[in-house]
């Protein structure tokens, strides 16, 4: 049985990040991290840099949760825990053919959104959020 029957679940969470620009400066980005428990190994972060147009990246929630801890992925997306000012912050490189760019977030945002989330999809539940025991159990059966 889908864990939620009256449909999808969302955990949206706004604030602001900083976009790193050279290790003095930084300008001010809002954005949003987003979860969705019809994508559940997944999480989304949009953000409007002056293009006018949103940007938007989806990567893997466990990249997240890791990179709040400790360096976290490769290639693409890399997620650390840093210090700016004294404060905890987590710092997520984002790489495309369109450029790259550094974002920061403040870490007690961050871990708080995604308390969250795993209180919602508890890790290692996802499948279940997909179907896929319920398939695999059916595949099994026969």
């Amino acid at each position: 049985m889908h864990p939620n029957p009256t449909g999808p679940t969302v955990v949206e969470r706004e604030l602001e990040l900083k976009l790193v620009l050279s290790p003095e400066t930084g300008i001010p980005v809002p954005a949003r991290l987003g979860y969705h428990t019809d994508d559940p190994y997944a999480v989304h972060i949009t953000f409007h840099i002056d293009s006018g147009r949103p940007v938007h990246w989806t990567f893997a929630r466990d990249l997240l949760v890791e990179g709040v801890f400790r360096p976290s992925g490769h290639g693409d997306v890399r997620v650390w825990p840093s210090k700016a000012e004294g404060r905890s912050v987590v710092l997520i490189a984002l790489s495309s053919p369109d450029g790259d760019a550094l974002l920061e977030a403040p870490t007690p945002q961050v871990s708080a959104w995604l308390e969250r989330t795993l209180r919602t999809v508890p890790p290692g539940t996802e499948g279940a959020w997909l179907g896929i025991d319920d398939g695999l159990a059916e595949l099994l059966a026969r």
